[in-house]
C-alpha cells in the first residue's frame, strides 16, 4: 500500500484550484493526469522582470518593469477598432505609450486612472519614433508591488493551455508538497549541500536565474539524484529477489559443446570465450541467471547462444531461442540445425505460420521432451506452448522487453535461466538504468577476416550516379539494400518516401527490386525478405524494418537516404547488414545539402563519426551524447526508463553515486526495515516503483 502521506500527490489535478476537466485534459498532455506528474514537470524557461530602468534607459526588445505616471488616455476614433487604445505615461526621464487592441475603456480607466502611479511590465518596442509596450503583461499599484512577480517560470505548453493557467496549477501542486521523511544519507546531504525534498521541489519551481534551470542547480541535482536512486534501488531489489529465489545448476559434461566446437569452420574470439565462461558460471550456480550479452553487429552472438543451449541440454533440460521476426528465427534455425546434424540433439522451428496438425505435433514433441531446442518468434511462449523441462531461455534483440516482462518470462520454465542478446551496443549509463537488474557481458571483438565497410557520404544530387553504381553491382551478382526514412510522401516533410523510391528504382533497374516496410502485413514482409535471402531479388528497398535481421552474405552495398535524419546507432545497425561475405562492401550515406550545397556542421560531425570507426560501442556513446536518451533507439518503446528530472547522460556522476548507495542499502538493510529503509519505500512509491516494493513483501 502506498504511504498515506503521498495520497495528496497521487490525486487528479482537478483537485487543484482553477483546474476543471478541460484544463486537466490539457495539463495531462504536457505533464500527466496527477498532481505528482505536475510536480515532476519542472520549468523549462524563465521570464525575468527584475530589470527596473527608467523609460529612456529601456532598450528595444527588452523585458522591463517600469514605475510610471499615467498622463493621458487616447481612445481610438469610433468605428476604427484596428487602431489601438493608447495610454501615454511618463517618468522623470521621458514618455512611453501603452497600446491596447480591442480594449475595454472602462477596464483601462479603472486600472490606469489619470495621474496615478503604476508598475507596468512588458517588452519595449520602438514605434513612430517613440517607445511603447503593447498589452503589458502586468499592471500593478505600487502599494501592491508583491502582486508583480519578478521571476515567472515557463512550463511546457500545448494548444489552448495558457502559461498563466499552467503556472497557477504548478504552484498549486507545489503547495501540496508534504514534509516527507528524509531518505538520503545525512552525510551525503551535508556534503552536497542539498535541501530537503520539499524545499528542493519548491526551489526548482521558483527559478530566479538561467542557472537555476540547469542541471548544476542544487535543487535540481537533489531531485535528479532522488529519481536515479529510486531507479537503482528498484533494480537492486529485483537483483536481490532473483539471487534469493531458487535456481538450478546446469553444469553439463561438455560432450555436445566439444562436438559442435569441432564442427565449427572457425575458432571463437577471446571475447566470445570470456562471455561463455561468464554464462557457464552463472548456469552452474544454484541461483537463476539473467544476463545480457551485448555484441556489436557480426560479433558472433549466435554461436555463443548455441553453446549455452547445449550446456542446458547436457544437463537434461530444454532450451528456447526467441527472435523478434520470423525471418531472423529461420536464419538462427538454418545456422544451428546443420551444426547439430552429427549429434542426437533435436531442434525445431515454431512460428505463427505453423498451423493444425504440424503445430500440434511440435507442441506434443516439446511437452514430451522429444524436442531439445525450440527456435521461433514470441509464439514459442504462447499459452498453449508447454515444455517438459525448460532450463534456458534466450531472447534475441528484445531491447523492448522491460524489467518485469523479463521476470515473467522466467516463469515459463521451472527456475529457468534467461540470456538476453542485443546487437545494439548500449552506452554504460543507459545499461545501468535499464538493464541494472541483469549481469552484463560484452563481445567487442570482431571475428578475424571481416573487412571493414567502406563508408562514404554523398549529396542527394548524386542520386543517378548511385543508381548506376547499384546497377553495376547487381550485374556482378551482388545484392543491395536501399533504405528510406518514410513509407508515404508527406507534403510537410521533404523526405523520400520508400514507395516513391521503389517505383523509381524498379523503372530504372527492372523486376529484381523488392519493397518492404512496417505498414505491410507480416506475411507480405517475410515473403519479400525471404526472396531477397534466397537471391530471387537483387535490390531490397526498405524502411528501417531491416535494421535487425536479414543475413545476406552477397549484399555488398547499403544506400541510406537522408542519413542526416537517422541516429548514429541506427545507421551503424543498418551498415551492419552488409560486409558479411568475403567481398568488399560499401555504405553510401546520402544527405540533403543546405543552400551552399554542403552538409550542416552538426550533421557532418555525426556522419564523420560513422566514417571514422566501426566500433558500435564508441558510436553508441557518441549518439547518446548528441541526441540524448529519449531518441537513442529511435523508439518510444525502447524500454528505457522515462526519467522526468534526471538525465542519464548529464548526471553520470549522480548515477554512479545512486548505484553505489543502493548496493550499500541492500547489503545493510535488505528488507528496508530501518528508519531510513521505511523512508526509502516512500521514495520508491513517490517515483511509482511500486513493483519493486512488492518484491520485498513476496520475498
Amino acid at each position: 500500500m502506498r504511504p498515506e502521506i503521498l495520497n495528496p500527490l497521487f490525486t487528479d489535478v482537478t483537485y487543484l484550484p482553477g483546474v476543471g476537466p478541460k484544463v486537466a485534459a490539457l495539463i495531462g498532455k504536457v505533464a500527466g493526469p496527477r498532481i505528482i506528474d505536475l510536480l515532476l514537470t519542472l520549468p523549462t524557461g524563465l521570464i525575468d522582470r527584475s530589470s527596473r530602468p527608467q523609460i529612456l534607459q529601456a532598450e528595444e526588445g527588452q523585458l522591463v518593469t517600469l514605475e510610471i505616471t499615467v498622463e493621458k488616455h487616447t481612445p481610438p476614433p469610433k468605428g476604427m477598432s484596428r487602431i489601438p487604445y493608447k495610454v501615454i505615461c511618463s517618468d522623470q526621464s521621458g514618455f512611453i505609450t501603452l497600446a491596447f487592441f480591442h480594449a475595454r475603456s472602462d477596464y483601462l480607466l479603472k486600472n490606469l486612472p489619470q495621474g496615478a502611479t503604476r508598475l507596468v511590465s512588458g517588452k519595449v518596442e520602438r514605434f513612430s519614433g517613440g517607445l511603447q509596450i503593447v498589452h503589458p503583461d502586468h499592471i500593478v499599484d505600487p502599494d501592491n508591488a508583491d502582486a508583480l512577480p519578478l521571476y515567472e517560470p515557463v512550463y511546457p505548453l500545448t494548444a489552448s493551455l495558457h502559461s498563466k493557467t499552467m503556472r497557477k496549477a504548478a504552484q498549486g501542486a507545489v503547495e501540496r508538497c508534504p514534509d516527507l521523511p528524509e531518505w538520503l544519507d545525512p552525510a551525503l546531504v551535508a556534503r552536497e549541500k542539498w535541501p530537503t525534498w520539499p524545499d528542493a521541489m519548491r526551489s526548482a519551481h521558483h527559478p530566479e536565474s538561467r542557472l537555476d534551470l540547469t542541471g548544476e542547480n542544487v535543487a535540481r541535482q537533489r531531485l535528479a539524484y532522488d529519481e536515479l536512486l529510486s531507479n537503482q534501488l528498484a533494480l537492486a531489489l529485483i537483483r536481490q529477489n532473483r539471487h534469493r529465489s531458487a535456481g538450478r545448476s546446469l553444469e553439463g559434461n561438455n560432450v555436445l559443446r566439444e562436438a559442435v566446437r569441432a564442427a565449427l569452420p572457425f575458432h571463437l574470439t577471446t571475447d566470445q570465450e570470456k562471455v561463455l565462461t561468464e554464462i557457464f558460471e552463472d548456469m552452474a550456480a544454484a541461483t537463476r541467471m539473467i544476463r545480457l550479452v551485448q555484441g556489436d553487429v557480426g560479433s558472433g552472438k549466435t554461436v555463443v547462444a548455441l553453446l549455452a543451449l547445449l550446456c542446458a541440454i547436457e544437463s537434461g533440460a530444454q532450451g528456447a531461442l526467441m527472435a523478434p521476426t520470423e525471418i531472423l528465427a529461420r536464419q538462427h534455425y538454418e545456422f544451428i540445425a546443420p551444426l547439430l546434424a552429427e549429434t542426437n540433439v533435436s531442434v525445431e522451428l515454431l512460428t505463427g505460420r505453423d498451423k493444425g496438425q504440424e503445430r500440434q505435433a511440435k507442441l506434443s514433441g516439446l511437452e514430451k521432451g522429444y524436442i531439445d531446442i525450440l527456435i521461433g518468434t514470441h509464439a514459442i511462449f504462447s499459452e498453449d506452448v508447454a515444455y517438459k523441462d525448460l532450463g534456458l531461455i534466450i531472447v534475441d534483440e528484445q531491447h523492448r522487453f522491460g524489467v518485469f516482462q523479463r521476470l515473467a518470462l522466467q516463469e515459463k520454465g521451472v527456475h529457468a535461466d534467461v540470456l538476453v542478446m542485443t546487437a545494439t551496443p548500449i552506452p554504460r549509463s543507459l545499461a545501468l538504468t535499464t538493464y541494472g537488474d541483469m549481469d552484463i557481458s560484452q563481445i567487442r571483438e570482431k571475428p578475424p577476416g571481416r573487412k571493414p565497410v567502406d563508408t562514404r557520404a554523398l549529396p542527394l544530387e548524386r542520386l543517378e550516379d548511385v543508381t548506376m553504381a547499384v546497377r553495376r553491382a547487381i550485374e556482378r551478382g551482388e545484392q543491395v539494400y536501399w533504405v528510406c526514412p518514410m513509407v508515404e510522401e508527406n507534403a510537410d516533410i521533404e523526405l523520400t518516401a520508400v514507395e516513391t523510391r521503389f517505383a523509381h528504382l524498379q523503372q530504372s533497374l527492372g523486376a529484381s527490386v523488392g519493397l518492404v516496410h512496417g505498414k505491410m502485413k507480416s506475411a507480405e514482409k517475410d515473403a519479400v525478405v525471404t526472396a531477397f535471402y534466397n537471391k530471387e531479388i537483387s535490390l531490397l528497398v526498405a524502411t528501417t524494418v531491416i535494421e535487425v535481421g536479414v543475413n545476406a552474405p552477397d549484399a555488398t552495398i547499403m544506400v541510406i537516404e537522408h542519413a542526416e535524419r537517422f541516429g548514429l546507432a541506427q545507421l551503424h545497425q543498418l551498415r551492419g547488414r552488409v560486409g558479411r561475405g568475403d567481398r568488399q562492401s560499401t555504405c553510401l550515406l546520402l544527405y540533403k545539402a543546405n543552400a551552399k550545397g554542403e552538409l550542416g556542421e552538426t550533421a557532418k560531425a555525426r556522419l564523420n563519426v560513422l566514417r571514422e570507426t566501426d566500433d558500435g560501442f564508441l558510436i553508441a556513446e557518441e549518439d547518446l551524447r548528441l541526441r540524448g536518451p529519449g531518441d537513442f533507439l529511435g523508439s518510444a518503446q525502447s524500454g528505457f526508463p522515462d526519467f522526468r528530472i534526471a538525465d542519464a547522460t548529464k548526471h553520470k556522476a549522480l548515477l554512479d553515486m545512486a548505484r553505489d548507495d543502493s548496493t550499500l542499502i541492500i547489503s545493510q538493510d535488505p528488507a528496508l526495515e530501518t528508519g531510513r529503509g521505511t523512508a526509502l519505500k516512500t521514495l520508491l512509491y513517490l517515483f511509482t516503483r511500486d513493483e519493486a516494493v512488492k518484491l520485498l513483501k513476496s520475498g
